[in-house]
């Protein structure tokens, strides 16, 4: 194996792209590490190869073009998003590190604000921060990454993935700026991170390629002691879920000032199986209607999203357990057909259920629907929270029967609940249930 190299680069008020792309190229002949020094270090779109580590010294700033145009074209879509400002494809062995920060310019891809929805509204072509595609051997760690305009830290079908001490700080009101997603990928391991983001924290896909494959299954995921704060669901599966998830856990991870705590959200064919979370403190709350869900501590659905062609595959042997925090939603299981959710266990799980300013979360969510899969060009980043029906409510939410439980459960079978204690406001508030439990349809308790 060669030597590894040093490539250092100093900080520049000239372009850094072509320096920083032409050190990782030199990887052609041997393993190198690029070290961008203290400073500021201007850049367009870069590409990682095979047996490169990206480093950035303390202090140091990589800062991103705001020109969707400079940057490569992937091949998983997010939206409409086919560009990222750091990508590889089929790389093994790469590496970004350091103390210092990746910085994106989120406010120059926003066209306005939405008043109602409480977000910016996103301009149509957002780039990605990072884009991984069929890469091994992948580290991050210790770098802080901030203002993503879309999808932040993307891995597709990648394998052997360690995501340590990364920091993502994005602008609360932006959508789609998902913290981390890992899509159909093997073997990873997310630890000791902090997410601060509009959207999901950290969120597992099985997304479908640009020419209609399936980029591959989502096994063997492991997030552990991370600190998330989402305006959507906080630790998350789905929705895209064209493949199968199998032996994925979230364990020792606090969620502070979230919307959705926990989910699992079945929509496009894929199986979801095994899943553990364990170990998690919680502060849901309310938001308005435009968001996902609102102040749940655990959704778990399966919709038919394209019911001729795709039928939500099945979600099956659940664990939540030792969870603790505060709640102004109830936790919610809701199966469309009869079989769609089976073997949940719910135990030692302590709550305070709160009412909310909003009152939104007297209605479940199943969102999204095949309704959302209309889109119109206004619309960008928003249709699937915000379209309306006839009546002027927004598709997909549904008043709970008699108001807001505990918990309620659709067509689960094999629901069990043990040591499961939630704190409720004496006298209950207006719009709550007086039944904690509501439990309908099923097949089996």
């Amino acid at each position: 194996m060669p030597k590894l190299r040093e490539i250092r680069i100093p900080a520049e008020t000239t372009p850094a792209t072509a320096r920083i792309q032409q050190a990782i190229d030199t990887a052609a002949t041997g393993p190198v590490r690029v070290i961008l020094e203290t400073g500021r270090h201007k850049s367009a779109g870069l590409v990682l190869r095979s047996d490169v580590e990206l480093r950035l010294e303390k202090n140091a700033e990589l800062c991103f073009d705001a020109d969707y145009d400079s940057y490569g074209r992937v091949f998983v879509f997010a939206e409409e998003s086919d560009r990222a400002m750091i990508s590889a494809s089929g790389a093994s062995r790469i590496a970004l590190t350091g103390q210092g920060r990746i910085m994106a310019d989120s406010a120059a891809f926003v066209t306005g604000d939405d008043a109602e929805m409480g977000t910016r509204i996103p301009a149509r072509f957002r780039p990605r921060l990072l884009v991984l595609d069929g890469c091994s051997d992948v580290s991050l760690s210790g770098i802080t990454v901030t203002n993503s305009p879309m999808w932040t830290l993307h891995f597709v079908n990648c394998t052997h993935v360690s995501v340590h001490a990364v920091r993502v700080d994005n602008d609360r009101r932006m959508p789609n700026t998902d913290g981390i997603v890992i899509d159909a990928c093997r073997d990873v391991r997310i630890a000791e991170c902090d997410i601060s983001t509009a959207d999901d924290g950290i969120v597992l896909k099985t997304s479908l390629r640009d020419d209609g494959r399936i980029a591959g299954t989502c096994e063997r995921v492991t997030v552990t002691a991370c600190r998330v704060l989402s305006r959507s669901c906080a630790l998350k599966v789905g929705t895209e879920s064209f493949g199968a998830f199998r032996e994925l856990t979230f364990e020792d991870c606090d969620i502070i000032d979230s919307n959705r705590g926990l989910g699992i959200f079945s929509r496009d064919g894929g199986t979801v199986e095994h899943v553990r979370f364990s170990n998690i403190r919680l502060e849901c709350r309310e938001t308005p209607a435009g968001f996902w869900g609102s102040g749940e501590a655990l959704t778990i659905n399966s919709i038919d999203r394209r019911p001729e062609t795709r039928p939500a595959g099945k979600i099956s042997d659940i664990v939540a357990e030792n969870i603790t925090g505060t709640m102004e939603g109830a936790i919610n299981l809701y199966a469309e057909c009869e079989g769609g959710i089976e073997n949940v266990t719910i135990r030692n799980v302590s709550l305070r259920q709160a009412p909310g300013v909003f009152g939104t979360a007297r209605a479940y969510d199943l969102r999204p629907t095949p309704a959302d899969l209309e889109t119109a060009p206004d619309e960008a980043g928003r249709a699937n929270a915000w379209r309306k029906g006839p009546d002027g409510r927004v598709i997909g939410l549904v008043d709970y029967p008699g108001g807001m439980p505990v918990l309620f459960a659709r067509n689960i079978a094999g629901l069990t609940c043990d040591n499961v204690t939630i704190e409720r406001p004496v006298p209950l508030p207006p719009g709550f249930n007086d039944r904690s439990m509501l439990i309908v349809d099923s097949p089996e308790q």
